[in-house]
């Protein structure tokens, strides 16, 4: 039989749709992807494709409309999963992960490996959470390139947070600065604990000539989130202080960031 109902010139009518374009739901194609009405127009023995739409529209009105507090920390990361599973449901997941790892901030810093041994992360989850931490390290960064560090210090203790509080190991950094207390360089002397074997004043003076530094600042992390200077942080920070003023380069501050919080030996008066 020819020209019945269903058919159309050129081929056949798209599965799923009546002569109008509405899909089995009664939905036209610009109404796709919305919540199905109360009550369902399901058909008997169907199940929608995306059966968790409407809850993640509505996080992303929420988000949209919010403000910063306008998800708890676990929907944060339920938003960030769904683009690595877009049909299941993200919410154990990202539990499981603020279970095992304490917080968000950890959760987003936490080494690719660690976070693969969670059941149910992929590589397409762990690569969307190292992005999200790797943009707000350059949001922060840039904040901190922009100013004279000296005259924007939260700035630059929120940059240092972000990037060193949740770090398993401990690691030194120096930071260089130009005569406007600009950042020239942003310098990872090396992992381990500050003392003379990992970070050695002269090299670290050395370096400020090398850069046309004029001032600098040293940065190191505590794992255990205590940021309390310990006597080898003190003394390794007099030593390059001293060197320093041999050359003309100041150190202007030693600041220690951890889980707690942060540390500055100019503030304590140590250095």
């Amino acid at each position: 039989m020819h020209g019945g109902w269903g058919s159309r010139p050129g081929g056949s009518q798209p599965k799923g749709r009546n002569p109008r374009g509405r899909d089995i739901w009664g939905r036209t194609p610009a109404q796709e992807g919305e919540p199905l009405p109360q009550g369902g127009n399901k058909p008997p023995g169907k199940t929608p494709a995306h059966a968790g739409l409407g809850h993640r529209a509505r996080l992303r009105r929420r988000l949209l409309a919010g403000g910063a507090e306008a998800l708890a920390d676990y929907e944060v990361l339920e938003y960030l999963l769904f683009a690595a599973n877009p049909r299941g449901d993200t919410k154990p997941l990202a539990k499981a992960l603020l279970d095992r790892f304490g917080s968000l901030p950890a959760v987003l810093n936490a080494d690719p490996a660690a976070l693969a041994r969670v059941k149910g992360m992929g590589e397409t989850g762990t690569a969307m959470l190292k992005a999200t931490a790797l943009a707000a390290r350059r949001m922060a960064r840039g904040e901190v390139e922009r100013k004279p560090v000296l005259g924007s210090w939260q700035a630059l203790l929120d940059y240092l947070t972000i990037d060193m509080a949740h770090l398993t190991v401990e690691r030194v950094r120096v930071l260089y600065l130009d005569t406007r207390n600009r950042l020239i360089l942003d310098y990872h002397v090396g992992d381990g604990s500050i003392d003379e074997a990992a970070i050695h004043p002269r090299e670290v003076v050395r370096r400020a000539l090398d850069v046309g530094a004029s001032a600098l600042i040293l940065v190191h992390n505590h794992p255990s989130g205590n940021p309390a200077p310990s006597q080898a942080d003190i003394q390794v920070t007099r030593r390059i202080a001293e060197a320093g003023r041999l050359l003309g380069i100041v150190v202007h501050d030693h600041v220690i960031v951890g889980r707690e919080g942060h540390a500055s030996l100019r503030a304590k008066g140590l250095i």
